[in-house]
């Protein structure tokens, strides 16, 4: 597990299925995700079947936080298309709870994660895309130290219009400068 005090990132298991489907297919969280068709109970368990055919590195990972004694899931998070040779990959995450937004947890597990893909990955860059019209993710990237580094013109298309998705990215000497 990689975690902090009040903050772990674990293997995603089967009981996250059901959390994992009702956050998708609500509108507030699936805004900011690559996700623009409703998903069924089927379609997430199919997802959960295949985990167990991706690289060990890239499998998603479920984020809980501490209330008192006990563990809350509220989202999981990714590193995908990682490119080996050059040690890049891209960054995804999804906080479904709506109920802990606004708090932290999402620049925590960012934070979290780029962790362990600069100090046990060994990746050198971490990017991702976030849509222009998702103020509150872009802070959270800016403050976790990730740097605009390009926008996508209309490469998003939602709610009957194009958006611009913006490119932001990280690198190892970065990350260690602040660390």
């Amino acid at each position: 597990m990689i975690y902090t005090e009040n903050m772990r990132l674990r293997a995603v298991e089967r009981g996250d299925i059901e959390s994992f489907y009702r956050w998708i297919n609500d509108p507030d969280v699936n805004d900011g995700l690559a996700i623009y068709l409703p998903m069924s109970l089927s379609d997430e368990q199919a997802w959960f079947e295949n985990l167990a055919k991706r690289e060990k590195a890239e499998k998603p990972l479920s984020i809980e936080i501490r209330e008192s004694k006990d563990w809350r899931l509220i989202g999981n998070c990714a590193f995908f298309d990682i490119d080996w040779r050059v040690r890049c990959a891209e960054l995804g995450i999804m906080l479904g709870e709506k109920t802990i937004w606004n708090r932290g947890h999402g620049s925590t597990a960012v934070r979290l994660l780029c962790k362990h893909g600069f100090e046990t990955l060994n990746l050198n860059r971490i990017f991702l895309h976030v849509h222009e019209s998702n103020p509150r993710a872009i802070r959270t990237y800016e403050k976790c130290g990730f740097v605009h580094e390009g926008r996508l013109r209309q490469a998003n298309f939602k709610h009957g219009h194009y958006e611009d998705m913006l490119l932001m990215g990280m690198l190892a000497s970065e990350w260690q400068s602040k660390v």
